[in-house]
């Protein structure tokens, strides 16, 4: 069974393997990307978001297990934006909505998040001075992502990290490994959201390998990132995957 499902989605397990490899290397998961691919496939739109925060859960906790053993995280900082973002992202993956207007919605955040993300030149080095933290900011952002994000399927770290690096929250790093564990705990909320909706279901043969699929490339891709990759191009290849992505779903759905 598990191979006659390898044979059928072969294409789509190998890119996975290179999302995955892209996506890791800026600190994400790759939601974004592996919703737009799942929607060729002709699987039910319940079955499509299960799988790609599934994906999303396992590429990050490798992250997450990177960064922090880089002593990377300031959790000081980084708890204020997890707070609502938690139960609102659980909110958010059990409330039922139309396959329509989940891709329209999910297809305007992208554009938005690569715009963004590539207009945003200023980056911080390692060295420089962030901004102090804002609380009432911080609860916002993170309650706010966190909703979308769980009703759409994702993380929501290809919303918060252009964010982040427009108001200059911090270094470039240490986004990336806040990205990481925002993306981690809200797509575990999300996808608790999903199981409770009565609508769930899921393939299981398909998610085995993809979720083998991602892990190689999760990786590869993280560890690509740390000695090949500086953060502005990291910030530009990412930008420019989400784009295509959005244009892509935004064209099928709309016109």
């Amino acid at each position: 069974m598990i191979l006659d499902t390898f044979i059928e989605f072969w294409y789509v397990i190998f890119l996975f393997l290179i999302v995955a490899i892209l996506y890791a290397s800026a600190g994400f998961g790759g939601g974004s990307s592996y919703l737009a691919i799942l929607a060729l496939t002709g699987l039910a739109y319940t079955e499509i978001r299960a799988i790609s925060i599934l994906c999303n859960i396992l590429v990050v906790s490798g992250n997450v297990l990177f960064y922090y053993q880089k002593k990377s995280f300031d959790f000081k900082k980084i708890i204020p934006l997890v707070i609502l973002s938690v139960p609102l992202a659980y909110l958010g993956g059990y409330i039922k909505i139309t396959q329509s207007i989940f891709f329209i919605l999910f297809g305007f955040t992208l554009l938005f998040a690569a715009i963004t993300m590539w207009i945003s030149n200023k980056i911080l080095s390692d060295h420089e001075i962030s901004t102090k933290p804002n609380l009432k900011k911080n609860l916002f952002y993170g309650g706010f992502i966190g909703f979308i994000s769980g009703m759409v399927g994702i993380g929501g770290g290809i919303f918060l990290a252009p964010l982040l690096h427009l108001t200059n929250w911090d270094t470039p790093k240490k986004i990336a490994a806040t990205a990481s564990i925002f993306i981690l705990l809200n797509s575990l909320a999300g996808f608790g959201g999903q199981i409770s909706n009565p609508d769930f279901s899921i393939n299981w043969n398909l998610t085995f390998i993809l979720l083998v699929s991602v892990f190689i490339g999760g990786q590869v891709g993280i560890r690509i990132s740390s000695k090949f990759f500086t953060p502005i191009f990291m910030k530009r290849a990412t930008a420019i995957l989400i784009a295509f992505v959005s244009l892509r779903i935004l064209w099928k759905y709309l016109f």
